[in-house]
């Protein structure tokens, strides 16, 4: 049977900065001794990233000694930049390049947030290496069954027939218990808290599609967070007048922060967040 970590041919690993896609980036090397010249692993930085998360994509490309790429979006040719961990963006500035550019927020009908920071720049990515297709490697788990269905489905990306998505987690079984005793017994790990397997503060720091009562719980716990979601919201967009919100089904960042200033903690670990490309 042929391992699912096996790399034969052109392969994009996008490493979410999460424990999960960091465990399938540790496996694919173990697999392939190293990472194979054809295969590069990479990082879409939104901006909207915690800290610990940046530094968690360091230390991992720094104890295993595999390279990663670390890209975020730009709103002018090539539509792409390569950082790092010293000139990565912090403040939000290529998520709100993106609203700029588009004109609108995206919201969880219309998400062009993880298709044009995460999914657009890798593919830009990969086609300047002079790739026509490849393999993308997601770090989806066995115990993701709605993701894994919907993704098998489909077979590749919304945005490219190119690439032929691989989820080699799941072919393998591998569930969040043994991620989870993987990193517990590792050196260093991502210094954020989970609840029920789940990394609270993963990808982006509020994003719209987390449970309301969760955004609450984070704001309460690092107020400064909503800023830049309280300043989006307020830009007055040509498609919509100012005061235009991320979610049309729910209070605004700035009622959550107030919320958040005078309610206890509403966050209920049994709710689910609305799955993207983003992984954990």
């Amino acid at each position: 049977m042929r391992d699912p970590c096996a790399i034969d041919q052109p392969t994009c690993i996008s490493f979410s900065g999460g424990r999960t896609s960091a465990y399938m980036l540790w496996r694919l090397l173990q697999a392939n001794g190293g990472l194979p010249a054809d295969a590069v692993a990479c990082f879409a930085n939104t901006g909207k990233e915690v800290e610990a998360t940046l530094r968690f994509v360091r230390d991992c490309a720094e104890h295993w000694h595999v390279p990663i790429h670390w890209l975020e979006y730009r709103p002018d040719a090539p539509g792409l930049a390569v950082v790092d961990f010293a000139t990565a963006s912090r403040e939000g500035e290529p998520f709100e390049a993106l609203i700029r550019k588009r004109q609108y927020l995206p919201n969880p009908v219309a998400r062009g947030c993880t298709v044009s920071l995460k999914v657009r720049t890798m593919h830009k990515f990969v086609r300047a290496l002079g790739w026509t297709e490849w393999d993308q490697f997601i770090g989806i788990r066995a115990d993701e069954q709605r993701r894994v269905v919907k993704i098998r489905a489909r077979g590749h990306s919304t945005e490219s027939v190119s690439e032929t998505m691989c989820m080699p987690l799941a072919e393998a079984g591998v569930t969040v218990h043994d991620v989870t005793a993987f990193w517990q017994a590792q050196p260093f790990d991502l210094e954020l808290r989970t609840v029920n397997g789940r990394t609270l503060e993963g990808n982006c720091d509020l994003c719209f599609l987390k449970p309301r009562g969760q955004r609450l719980a984070l704001i309460k716990a690092r107020p400064e967070a909503a800023v830049w979601w309280i300043r989006m919201e307020s830009l007055n967009l040509a498609s919509k007048p100012s005061g235009a919100r991320f979610r049309a089904d729910g209070p605004s960042y700035a009622d959550l922060a107030r919320f958040a200033a005078d309610q206890r903690d509403l966050f209920d670990g049994a709710d689910e967040p609305i799955a993207c490309f983003c992984g954990d």
